[in-house]
């Protein structure tokens, strides 16, 4: 087979490699290639915003991580879902678009600016980043964009209990907020969402589709990177498994690593780059001793609320038989109706400790029973509310180490969710706040009774106990190869996203942040993909 070369290749398809890729090749003019292990992004239940509810609990379209058992969860193993789909997870994902609040860029910021080449990652460096790709479709002014390829919306539909969960937290003292990217997180309102007219604005259609034939860029799905290619200490290129065939593909500049926090910090191991006992512990010889690689990870802990409708409200059966045909019909003849939903509309940063700090809690208003996978069968599914909360800084750290040297072996995850005794409080303490909806007017005078936590008004033991039986992923794993100061021997990456030691090698996932952003996650991973491609054009 003849010798492969590009100028760049970006081993990893998701949200933050889509649009690195589509960068450097269409701002760029560089030959690039991208290497995705997962299928194609078309599919008509990916594109309709509520269609990943059909496949959350099992489809190609995802690969699912479960944990090492968490002593501090009674040795509880939960499931992380990864997106194995070209555009990661903005094909799979609920949609929210959350950029994070100012004070988190500008904690980045401080933290790299030790850095002898050092970048500016404050908040007004990124803005720009967030600015410039969003197309939203209400707001445009200082923060927002209204003319980028990723299409920003308000919700198509709004369910009739998203709207008394609106009127019941503002009965309890908080305001609204129409924008939760604006001044200020704190309040409750309606997210905006990566869509737009009932179709998803993934990082595959909103960057990708223009390229569609353009020779400059080479995307190929199934084609699952096995390791970096390192010689004399620079990154030539990548070898690959694509239609069980063994390929290689040589970069004349850069690699770039956007396999996601869960697999960048396994291909740098599996290529040499970690700490040198463990990799010696697989038989994998040492290129570069970096021990901070599969440390820090971060991920959001939520933790679900549940409880039955006294009548048909919600969402429960509006995807099976007449009413599918129902809502399918409405959306096809008027695009309206239930299909323009992502099935969650409605949400809410508060601090229940105190109202006048930053938001230590995010929540998600579900009109549905939703629950994760090892925990379905613990209440019937059936006409119901769920209220999840997030802590939105947590403290908590996990780790990913390889399981294998063998490409093919998933990696030993081990997030430690709500592991931080602070942790722990912040999620109680945002679990009784958010109980009192339930019996907040207009939401009570629809609620049969709250089945999780199993009382209305548990004491801190049981809803402890809660706490650790259901607490999930809020799918944003993060840091596992983290950016650093010249000084931080756990530092990964420098201020460029450039793999500390190794030429040529960059990472621009999510596992190249120092700290998770407050809040949802896929904003800030295409930022990180934008901001990386500039890095690499000296922008």
């Amino acid at each position: 087979m003849a010798r492969e070369e590009f100028d760049f290749i970006v081993a990893g398809g998701g949200s933050s490699g889509c649009v690195a890729a589509a960068k450097l090749a269409a701002v760029g003019n560089h030959r690039v290639l991208l290497l995705e292990a997962g299928h194609s992004h078309r599919h008509p239940l990916l594109d309709m915003p509520p269609g990943i509810f059909k496949l959350i609990n099992g489809s190609k379209y995802m690969r699912y991580h479960t944990t090492v058992p968490q002593e501090h969860l009674e040795g509880r193993a939960h499931d992380i879902p990864q997106a194995n789909v070209l555009g990661g997870g903005s094909s799979v994902n609920a949609q929210v678009y959350i950029r994070g609040r100012p004070s988190d860029y500008d904690e980045w910021h401080d933290l790299l600016r030790g850095n002898n080449d050092g970048a500016d990652w404050s908040w007004q460096a990124v803005l720009r980043h967030f600015r410039g790709m969003e197309g939203n479709n209400r707001l445009h002014d200082a923060r927002h964009g209204a003319d980028g390829p990723l299409l920003v919306s308000d919700p198509g539909h709004v369910n009739e209990f998203s709207r008394w969960f609106l009127q019941s937290v503002q009965a309890l003292g908080v305001p609204y907020n129409h924008d939760f990217n604006g001044e200020s997180q704190y309040g409750v309102g309606l997210y905006q969402f990566m869509n737009r007219s009932g179709r998803r604005s993934s990082a595959a259609y909103a960057f990708l589709a223009p390229l569609e034939g353009d020779p400059r860029l080479t995307v190929r799905l199934n084609a699952e990177v096995t390791r970096i290619i390192v010689e004399n200490g620079r990154a030539v290129g990548v070898a690959y498994r694509h239609k069980g065939e063994e390929r290689v593909a040589h970069a004349r500049g850069e690699v770039v690593l956007s396999a996601g926090s869960l697999v960048s910090p396994k291909l740098l191991m599996l290529s040499g780059i970690g700490q040198a006992d463990q990799l010696r512990e697989h038989g994998i010889a040492c290129q570069v001793d970096l021990p901070g690689v599969g440390e820090n990870l971060i991920d959001h802990p939520e933790v679900p609320m549940t409880a039955v409708a006294n009548g048909r409200y919600g969402y429960f059966k509006e995807g099976v038989g007449w009413r599918m045909l129902r809502n399918g019909l409405q959306f096809k003849l008027f695009g309206t109706g239930p299909v323009t939903s992502a099935g969650v509309e409605a949400g809410a940063f508060v601090n229940p400790a105190d109202p006048d700090a930053p938001p230590t809690i995010q929540a998600f208003c579900v009109p549905i029973v939703y629950l994760d996978r090892d925990t379905r069968n613990t209440m019937q599914d059936t006409y119901g509310l769920t209220i999840t909360t997030v802590v939105v800084k947590p403290r908590s750290r996990g780790t990913v180490r390889l399981r294998s040297a063998d490409p093919a072996d998933m990696p030993l995850v081990s997030p430690n969710l709500l592991k931080d005794e602070q942790d722990m409080a912040e999620m109680m303490a945002g679990q009784r706040f958010f109980l009192r909806v339930f019996r907040t007017s207009p939401v009570a005078e629809r609620i049969e009774r709250i089945a999780l936590p199993d009382s209305a008004e548990p004491d801190d033991e049981a809803l402890r106990r809660h706490c650790r039986r259901f607490v999930k992923t809020n799918y944003h794993p993060a840091g596992t190869c983290r950016m650093g100061a010249d000084g931080d021997p756990m530092a990964v990456l420098d201020a460029k996203m450039r793999v500390r030691g190794v030429d040529g090698l960059r990472v621009c996932d999510l596992s190249a942040v120092p700290n998770i952003n407050a809040g949802n996650t896929n904003a800030p991973a295409m930022m990180l993909g934008d901001r990386c491609s500039d890095f690499i054009m000296g922008r």
